[in-house]
């Protein structure tokens, strides 16, 4: 939350510019960047719009907060209303989306969205946007959970008509989302009244849903199960639901016109990209259309098929992998979810593959033959192997060559790192994966960085967590050698060795060897805890504590990175791999590493000028976390601990 005050307040102080100014500061401190001329012209024109429909219902001494982030998501509801109920004498909410449009029409295809002339591509109706913004708190917000009956949502669009936007309406189903115009501005100021009371503060209500328990978050493995086989499970937002939604669209477009289309949705680490396929994989499923899940990641792909389909034998069929689609037939399947497309690879074929079956196709065009809305969800940031191809403009160019509509839906709020924008800019700025050079991180109150001394203390300090039921790992850069698995009733070797410390990496193979779990259930099953995970076991889950040991391959020498192809270990770089192509992906494995953790994240290097020039920049050692990681931790969350 940017701002909060009575709404006779933030109308004087819209009046003397000094809100915008204060907005603007406070937008720059919290998420380290300045708005954007859109934001800017929100709090210019529609804030004040708002605070004298509130002033002229006589609401004057209602609690306006104003860019209230949603719990453990980056999204952020442009303003939350808080007084008390004329009638019950209880706290209430109104969650209110502003629109500065002028005009808006629902799209052809689907009345959840809807076209805007500034927009390339249709985005979510506002009635749909701020019903899923209320139900969102409804289920994070303990102060909500047992009394789901005090908030509404509402979307003022200030300088529409209803000639503009009225069909808009044809959304509307209950108090849960109502459009109101500077048209029918009466009727708002009404449905302001009904719920707010003009004889009453709202301080205390804002001060009761601000003291809101977290809820547990929904985390990805711990609801496949329900999420593929019974009903959604998650709250698509915004971005999230115009992809659901696109993708629905176009598989009924290719029911009814032998039409084929490819969608591709890209977006950062936690920005809900699986969470989306595990959605339109269980629609589609219980429709009873011919849909699959693909991936390149052996360890993402098993436990789907184990979390998912653990008593229903036909659901982990539902769980391929990239290459298993070289002999399929052109247009068999409906629809292809490609899950982690960053990862497909220039051919499906290895050294295993039978002399039939290698066509010299490359595994996109094998992946865009194989349905008839192919859909790829995919951050080229987490490109970590040499060979790995999957990139928009890759797509794009294969599906223009085929003569195919492409779209293209990003996705930008974040509900992984405790739905922290500021931390994941921080990790790329960091690895300069983006310009401007690393800079010093400013706790944000959702995210905890930290650097350990050593990496005993850091193992310490996450079995201490692990103790209050929070998930843990400790994962590294691979610059130690991995031994072959040992025989039963041997122990597993500790190759990752750092002065007196020593810990075995995670197994590779699909059995249990000595306590510790197949490396595919490394990141999911308690007993990962003890062995270091690589990226490759790593990316596409989340945990709620993330320890990161960086190696000599990534080290800070005066005022830059050096990358040491030499100290990496990785059998995927051969000679050939040229050095630019190794630095990016080892910078990529640690934007990866970085960003699992849901609560905190704890780095170490090993590299004592690298490890200065990290308790440097993240300010916040073990010792000086006692309040920070109670504080994060209240918020995080209590699901599918391990």
């Amino acid at each position: 939350m940017l701002f909060r005050a009575s709404a006779k307040t933030v109308a004087v102080m819209a009046l003397d510019t000094s809100l915008y100014h204060h907005l603007a500061e406070q937008f720059f401190h919290v998420h380290g960047y300045r708005p954007g001329t859109s934001e800017a012209r929100s709090w210019e024109r529609s804030l004040p719009a708002l605070t004298a429909a509130l002033n002229d219902a006589g609401l004057g001494d209602v609690e306006v907060m104003v860019e209230y982030t949603l719990p453990l998501n980056s999204k952020r509801a442009d303003v939350v209303l808080a007084g008390v109920h004329p009638v019950s004498g209880e706290p209430s909410y109104v969650v209110v989306e502003l629109k500065q449009w002028s005009q808006a029409e629902p799209d052809e295809d689907d009345l959840a969205l809807c076209r805007v002339d500034a927009y390339a591509h249709p985005v979510l109706n506002p009635i749909e946007q701020v019903r899923r913004y209320r139900e969102y708190l409804v289920d994070f917000n303990g102060a909500l959970a047992e009394h789901p009956g005090r908030v509404s949502g509402v979307a003022f669009l200030h300088n529409a008509t209803e000639f503009g936007v009225g069909a808009l309406r044809a959304r509307e189903r209950d108090d849960h989302g109502q459009l109101f115009t500077a048209e029918r501005r009466g009727e708002f100021i009404d449905y302001l009244r009904a719920r707010l009371s003009p004889d009453h503060s709202g301080a205390h209500a804002a001060d009761e849903l601000l003291a809101g328990k977290t809820a547990p978050s929904k985390q990805l493995m711990a609801v496949a199960a329900q999420e593929v086989r019974e009903r959604a499970e998650f709250v698509l937002l915004d971005e999230q639901q115009v992809a659901y939604r696109l993708v629905l669209n176009a598989v009924r477009r290719a029911k009814r016109s032998d039409h084929k289309e490819v969608v591709i949705v890209t977006g950062g680490p936690g920005t809900g990209k699986s969470v989306i396929a595990l959605s339109l994989l269980g629609e589609l499923y219980r429709q009873g259309v011919s849909a699959l899940h693909a991936t390149g990641s052996q360890s993402f792909t098993k436990t789907m098929r184990k979390v998912a389909g653990a008593r229903k034998r036909q659901v982990q069929e539902l769980f391929k992998y990239f290459n298993s689609f070289m002999a399929t037939e052109k247009n068999s399947l409906d629809v292809l979810l490609c899950d982690e497309a960053h990862r497909i690879r220039e051919t499906s074929a290895n050294r295993y593959t039978p002399a039939a079956h290698r066509t010299g196709r490359r595994q996109i065009d094998e992946l865009i033959d194989a349905a008839r809305v192919p859909v790829f969800l995919l951050d080229e940031h987490q490109v970590v192997r040499p060979g790995e191809m999957g990139t928009v403009d890759e797509i794009r160019a294969a599906a223009a060559a085929k003569g195919l509509d492409c779209h293209v839906v990003p996705l930008e709020s974040q509900f992984r790192c405790g739905g922290s924008d500021a931390y994941l800019r921080w990790v790329v700025r960091l690895l300069g994966l983006e310009p401007g050079g690393p800079v010093e991180w400013e706790p944000d109150g959702r995210m905890s960085l930290l650097v350990a001394e050593s990496p005993g203390e850091m193992e310490s300090f996450l079995q201490a967590r692990r103790a209050r039921n929070y998930s843990a790992r400790v994962s590294a850069g691979y610059c130690w050698r991995w031994s072959p698995e040992p025989k039963p009733g041997e122990p597993l070797p500790a190759d990752v060795v750092i002065g007196d410390w020593a810990r075995p990496w995670n197994l590779r193979g699909d059995r249990s060897v000595a306590g510790a779990p197949p490396a595919a259930l490394w990141a999911t099953d308690p007993a990962g805890f003890g062995q270091v995970g690589c990226v490759y076991t790593a990316q596409g889950f989340e945990y709620d504590w993330s320890g990161v040991i960086i190696g000599p391959d990534l080290l800070w020498r005066g005022d830059r990175w050096v990358t040491d192809r030499a100290a990496s270990k990785d059998p995927v770089f051969k000679r050939s791999t040229p050095d630019a192509d190794v630095d990016r992906l080892i910078r990529n494995t640690y934007k990866v590493l970085l960003t699992r953790g849901m609560i905190g994240t704890i780095v170490y290097s090993t590299d004592a000028e690298t490890q200065e020039k990290l308790r440097e920049l993240a300010c916040a050692g073990l010792a000086d976390d006692s309040a920070a990681g109670g504080r994060s931790e209240a918020r995080g969350t209590a699901s599918s601990r391990s």
